[in-house]
């Protein structure tokens, strides 16, 4: 295993499962990072499949609000983050994605700097059919503050309610990762 696979290996394995679709989708990608090197996008959209992405879930704790763009290759209303690089480390892509997408620097005081969920999900939209290995970071917002998002990926983007059932058509896994959210904020 080259350094750079495993440093994402040992992510992986501190992420706390929230439910068995996480601990699923935490076996499958300890299995995949086990098999193979080849753990990054080199090639767009898809090559090779699956390949690493770290999202950016923009969130404000107190106002209980998550930041959501229209992602117009996917048609659907999504978190930030892109393509980890080759030999990025994903907590850098995540950095990086913040100010491409967002214009900030990102504040992971919400739920630490460690990705808080991890999902392995099947794309749709314009590039449907290959498989992203999601890290989800958490950074803070400010839900009285609009943020410009970036107009190629974006059409437009704004607050929802973190509330699981009150979302918008998003990623397959959202509401799962609110309820977590949820949880960890209780705790």
């Amino acid at each position: 295993m080259r350094p750079a696979t495993a440093v994402v290996a040992e992510l992986v394995g501190g992420i706390e499962p929230f439910d068995e679709v996480e601990r699923g989708h935490i076996a499958s990608t300890s299995e995949w990072l086990r098999a193979t090197d080849d753990i990054f996008r080199r090639a767009k959209p898809a090559t090779p499949s699956p390949h690493l992405v770290s999202y950016v879930v923009l969130v404000d704790p107190g106002a209980r609000g998550v930041f959501l763009g229209f992602h117009r290759m996917a048609g659907l209303h999504l978190p930030m983050g892109g393509h980890v690089e080759p030999g990025e480390h994903p907590l850098t892509a995540a950095r990086r994605e913040a100010v491409e997408e967002l214009g900030v620097e990102a504040v992971f005081d919400v739920v630490g700097e460690q990705p808080f969920f991890l999902t392995w999900t099947t794309t749709v939209g314009k590039t449907a059919g290959h498989v992203d290995v999601s890290l989800w970071y958490v950074i803070r917002g400010d839900r009285r503050r609009e943020y410009a998002l970036d107009p190629v990926e974006f059409d437009g983007g704004r607050w929802w309610d973190l509330e699981p059932d009150g979302l918008p058509m998003t990623d397959p896994h959202m509401s799962r990762f609110v309820r977590k959210l949820g949880e960890f904020a209780t705790c």
